[in-house]
């Protein structure tokens, strides 16, 4: 099976503070895996090292065969944009835009002409099944809709891998239900690779691994 992250020995302090403190994991394309751990043990700080949002202070991350420790700047945004796709728990939607601007907002990022992007945007709202919100705004919809339209997002540039954190958190149990089997789908149907930070104990029970961090590093 192709490897799709490789993370080597990732240090991360801020200030005098230690939060990683050398950690290793392997994830194969198509895995999808909880990262579980108490509040402050590191988790978020992990998934942005692994999302590129944030820089190690030492070791070395591969995402798809990339090594990413050399990428900066324009490069580094265009390698995100295109390689990896984000769930947060607040959805993090922009507010005067609709449903469907929404989700055509990495490929804008991108570059890609908007007729494009629109049509994918369409074909991802009908496949989660709210192509009859297209046209609302984030306001107007569900707090299981706005993760949806997230999601619709996150898969917009056909990423490697969805990085998510606690994106049942916001929700009702229905909802987080609905959403963790929609994740699952989404392996089936697309082969689509996740990392997923959470509390939730049903999400990571059903996850194909389950990671625990813990004083900044993997227990095994």
């Amino acid at each position: 099976m192709k490897s799709m992250i490789k993370a080597i020995n990732l240090f991360k302090s801020y200030g005098e503070l230690p939060i990683l403190k050398g950690i290793n994991l392997h994830i194969q394309a198509g895995e999808i895996v909880s990262i579980v751990g108490a509040s402050g043990a590191g988790k978020t700080t992990l998934l942005q090292i692994l999302g590129t949002l944030d820089k190690a202070d030492g070791g070395e991350l591969i995402i798809n065969n990339q090594d990413v420790s050399g990428l900066k700047g324009a490069k580094l945004a265009q390698f995100r944009n295109k390689e990896i796709g984000f769930v947060f728990q607040f959805h993090q939607l922009l507010p005067e835009f609709t449903a469907l601007e929404n989700v055509c907002m990495p490929a804008f990022i991108a570059g890609v002409k908007p007729s494009i992007a629109e049509v994918r945007a369409k074909e991802l709202l009908h496949y989660l099944g709210i192509s009859a919100r297209e046209t609302h705004k984030p306001s107007a919809l569900s707090g299981g809709e706005q993760q949806r339209v997230a999601v619709a997002r996150a898969l917009m540039n056909k990423p490697s891998i969805i990085l998510a954190d606690e994106p049942s958190g916001n929700l009702d149990s229905k909802s987080a239900e609905d959403l963790h089997s929609l994740f699952f789908q989404l392996r089936s149907d697309l082969g689509q690779t996740f990392v997923i930070v959470t509390h939730n104990q049903s999400l990571a029970a059903q996850s194909d691994r389950q990671l625990t961090i813990k004083d900044g590093i993997i227990l095994q």
